[in-house]
């Protein structure tokens, strides 16, 4: 691909001064306990080895030897070394020291010291005791804890990746090797297939730059990790603390009891080729990103309540430790820290620390747009990943005896296609025992007892999909088990007419079945439904059922030419600077990934989606399964260019990023939550960042921007900020355009 041209530019971001502030919550009552995560001034450990300097042809580093990461320490810890404890029990100590030295014999109960990226800890205190904190001059900075959430096959191929960037290294079979991926997540299910160290020839290297363990417990016993899992940990103390964590159910191991955590560490580094079979049905084969690449978990995150900011910091912080090489964060404050600036909050912070050791940072934007400056990634240090869809798509439909056909999802086979079959409503089969009146959700087809077989049996039953089932009080499963039981044709749902707007995924299902997903098309069914019903004058009683129908199935995929779109469901920027919240005028999201519809590993015990429990692999969309997309890839870059620094990683990605779908129009961006294919524009920087990934070009970047950090003590950030870098290669032409703020307007000059 000829020369790799690389330009040396350095982004001073000057921010504000960290000045202690304390950040209450919603509590007025002072003597109620929290949990508070406090930052002290002092450095942490991982400062007294300076910057990462790597030395990559035309970069001003020349000191250090090739592919050599060059630490320099001040004398007076020359002899502590990166996995050393002796500084970390140093740094809790003086954490002991100081909570009682001002709290002065008070309760309180500390939960973690961070000593690796920030210098703080987590402790259990009242509000008066956090605002005596937050008065000492030795702290910087008290923030209450917070709450967060996860942000939840063909992808490789869509992306390129088997005759592109897999291909340019060797093929899959080398893929990522040597990378290690830490995920900040839900857990891991070790047993699962994409996680076997097993599955080539070839055995896996073992990453010597990693320290990280493996916990032993009931539920992750010995021999869960291997040298593709090469590390497991959890982290529940600040849940612990407020009482709401279930061992049983939440398992107090790295094991995943959710789902969500295995199915991005899947996405990012899952081994290739393993069969997707759900509802006995196989929808392919499964690859992850860099499927050679090494799995280090940091489980921070449960089913039953979510996460807090204390126990991801304290994660972050040991993922840094051990020697992650990317971090990948399908995770999101449940709100905007509250504080001086969304970037101060302790998350951020320890993140900061982390990309300044050469980490590579990840991170979902959320799931909460499409609305202007709902982003929920904040910094400029951490790569932010918006969500789109790819060309493989999933339809159903179902033909009436009119000649109407009607869309629908659903993952399930059709009927024979040359028998119609007779459509029976479930408030017309009901047993003698049953009636509407006595059980009001009896249409949703949940109970088989209730139904009259002889008149269900080889007809398509009829049910309705209500609110309770978004709520997960009803289930697909548990209404086709009865169409099962009950001996039907097969299953078909309509809309309730109260569900407005909701977006539905397809879900698998063993026999025929679909989903009528508009409410409009729902009243087409059941209108020609009871516009065929013969009814008695005198009983009242149906003496014939006249509507037929066959299902036509929803198991082979169907491909598109206008994808990549950006989700209505993705968050948007500007970056929010605060909660009211002024705009940061920084670019967010980064980039677009493949976040729709996307199959992945899922926990043999995963309760994310009832629809796929019990199943190996799951179909889910949100920008948590962008993200890691986009953390594999990444790690393919650092394989093939190991003296990258996170920011020339984030250079290769963004400059060679596509602008257009796969027709070539430009990427179009949903904008509403209702109909979102009805209302969509083409997307702005805003919705997209540069673009849509690129794999295969980002392993060829042509030009690669690398950034120095300057944190300056000041009240005010720069007037000129670099938003947006593009580089756009045409031939022999090379156009750079960069996008800033200046007096309020937004200029690309040349």
């Amino acid at each position: 691909m000829g020369n790799i041209y690389v330009a040396h530019l350095v982004v001073v971001v000057v921010v504000f001064c960290f000045l202690p502030c304390l950040c209450q919550g919603d509590s007025d009552d002072a003597t109620t306990s929290d949990v508070y995560v406090v930052t002290l001034r002092h450095a942490p450990v991982s400062h007294y080895y300076g910057g990462l300097r790597r030395e990559v042809n035309g970069f001003k580093d020349a000191a250090a030897a090739p592919g050599r990461t060059q630490f320099k320490k001040p004398r007076r810890y020359g002899n502590i070394t990166k996995t050393d404890k002796r500084y970390g029990s140093y740094i809790s100590r003086v954490h002991d020291s100081l909570l009682k030295k001002v709290l002065n014999g008070e309760k309180y109960l500390k939960l973690y010291s961070y000593h690796y990226l920030i210098n703080g800890f987590a402790v259990l205190v009242t509000q008066q005791q956090a605002e005596k904190l937050s008065r000492s001059s030795e702290v910087s900075n008290v923030v209450l804890d917070f709450s967060v959430r996860t942000a939840t096959t063909h992808t490789p191929q869509f992306l390129g990746l088997p005759q592109g960037a897999w291909f340019q290294d060797g093929g899959f079979e080398t893929a990522g090797e040597g990378v290690v991926i830490g995920f900040v997540d839900t857990g891991i299910d070790p047993t699962h297939p994409s996680f076997d160290d097993n599955k080539y020839e070839k055995p896996y290297p073992v990453p010597a730059h990693f320290s990280g363990i493996c916990e032993v417990t009931r539920d992750f016993p010995s021999g869960s990790c291997n040298r593709k899992l090469v590390g497991a940990r959890h982290f529940a103390a600040s849940a612990i603390t407020r009482g709401i964590f279930n061992s049983t159910q939440d398992y107090a191991s790295p094991f995943d009891g959710d789902g969500h955590g295995t199915h991005t560490a899947s996405v990012a580094a899952g081994n290739h080729g393993i069969p997707v079979i759900v509802a006995g049905h196989h929808f392919g084969n499964a690859s992850g990103m860099a499927p050679r690449s090494h799995i280090a978990v940091y489980k921070a995150l449960y089913k039953s309540f979510g996460g807090f900011a204390a126990d991801v910091v304290a994660a972050i912080d040991q993922a840094a430790q051990d020697g992650v090489d990317i971090i990948s964060l399908s995770i999101t404050p449940n709100r905007r820290p509250p504080g001086v600036a969304t970037f101060f909050n302790p998350i951020d912070m320890a993140l900061l620390s982390a990309v300044k050791q050469g980490i590579f940072v990840v991170q979902a934007a959320g799931n909460t747009g499409p609305s202007p400056t709902s982003m929920f990634s904040f910094s400029p240090w951490i790569y932010t990943v918006g969500a789109a869809s790819h060309d493989r798509v999933y339809s159903n439909s179902i033909f009436l005896g009119n000649n109407v056909t009607i869309p629908g999802v659903g993952l399930a086979p059709g009927t024979d296609e040359s028998k119609l079959y007779k459509l029976i409503h479930a408030h017309h089969a009901l047993s003698n025992d049953t009636t509407v009146a006595d059980d009001m959700y009896v249409g949703e087809c949940q109970d088989a007892y209730k139904f009259n077989k002889s008149l269900i049996k080889g007809n398509l039953l009829m049910c309705s999909y209500s609110i309770r089932f978004v709520l997960g009080l009803s289930t697909i499963k548990r209404a086709s088990e009865t169409a099962k039981n009950l001996s039907a044709a097969g299953v078909v749902f309509y809309m309730d007419p109260f569900v407005i707007g909701f977006q539905l995924n397809p879900v698998p299902m063993k026999m025929p079945g679909i989903i009528i997903a508009s409410t409009n098309d729902s009243k087409v069914l059941t209108q020609y439904y009871n516009s065929s019903l013969e009814i008695d004058a005198v009983s009242k009683k149906i003496v014939k059922f006249g509507a037929v129908a066959t299902i036509c199935g929803g198991l082979k995929p169907n491909y598109s030419n206008v994808a990549p779109k950006v989700m209505y469901y993705s968050a948007r920027g500007p970056d929010p600077e605060d909660s009211l919240p002024h705009e940061a005028d920084i670019l967010k999201p980064n980039l677009l990934a493949p976040g729709n519809f996307i199959w992945a590993a899922w926990s043999s015990v995963g309760t994310d989606s009832v629809e796929f429990l019990g199943e190996n692999f799951a179909l889910m969309s949100g920008t948590s399964m962008a993200a890691p997309h986009v953390a594999g890839l990444a790690a393919l870059i650092r394989q093939k260019f190991p003296n990258f620094s996170p920011a020339a990683i984030g250079s290769a990605l963004s400059t060679t990023a596509s602008l257009y779908d796969k027709s070539g129009g430009p990427i179009m961006a949903q904008r509403s939550y209702a109909s979102p294919d009805q209302n969509q524009s083409p997307a702005t920087p805003f919705d997209m960042g540069s673009g849509f990934v690129n794999a295969s070009g980002a392993l060829n970047p042509g030009l690669v921007f690398d950034s120095g950090k300057s944190l300056k003590h000041c009240n005010h950030f720069a007037s000129i900020k670099i938003l947006m870098f593009q580089y756009i290669k045409s031939g022999m032409k090379i156009q750079l355009r960069l996008w800033f703020k200046l007096d309020n307007r937004y200029d690309t000059p040349l």
